[in-house]
């Protein structure tokens, strides 16, 4: 009887901005949080307090979302994304966001545009993908702090902003 010996593909990790190859596919997509910076989101949620306690004097209902659901921050959808280069090595990035699903297809030709992360174990993040097979360009969206705090909230802040500006105005003159 032989002996089987297992092979194991080696990935490795990519240290160039550009990345050129063949689409070796996706690998298991998971969830990761953005962080959202506290003191602005203090700020923002105080001012958007001001809008909101004139609003209930006055017998409105402003949009009240809780300033621990503000701090959680939005998830978005972390995808490993596999590389070959013609010498056969297969690299690994992170791609944050979504890309339509036909826009790659095992065995395009594609060059990524790459960005290391904070985090120096992670992969480096995908930034930019053109598909030279069919001269594509693409680029991954991610959900941001301003498009979770949402545009009812950032209005709400910025007339809170405006209404302390001109009550700290009228009481220093």
């Amino acid at each position: 009887m032989d002996e089987v010996e297992l092979y194991r593909e080696q990935i490795l990790r990519h240290v160039s901005p550009v990345i050129t190859g063949r689409f070796a596919g996706y690998e298991t997509s998971y969830t990761r949080e953005v962080k959202v910076g506290q003191p602005l989101l203090i700020v923002v949620f105080l001012a958007a307090g001001i809008v909101q306690l004139i609003g209930s004097l006055i017998r409105m209902r402003p949009a009240r979302r809780s300033f621990k659901e503000l701090k959680k921050g939005p998830e978005f959808l972390v995808t490993p994304v596999r590389v070959r280069d013609d010498l056969g090595q297969t690299y690994e990035v992170e791609m944050h966001g979504h890309l339509p699903q036909s826009a790659l297809h095992r065995g395009d030709l594609i060059q990524l545009r790459t960005q290391p992360q904070k985090d120096v174990r992670l992969p480096v993040r995908l930034v930019q993908v053109v598909n030279l097979t069919t001269m594509q360009p693409l680029t991954p969206r991610i959900p941001t702090m301003w498009s979770h705090l949402g545009p009812a909230l950032l209005l709400q802040a910025f007339l809170g902003m405006t209404v302390a500006v001109v009550v700290a105005a009228a009481w220093l003159s």
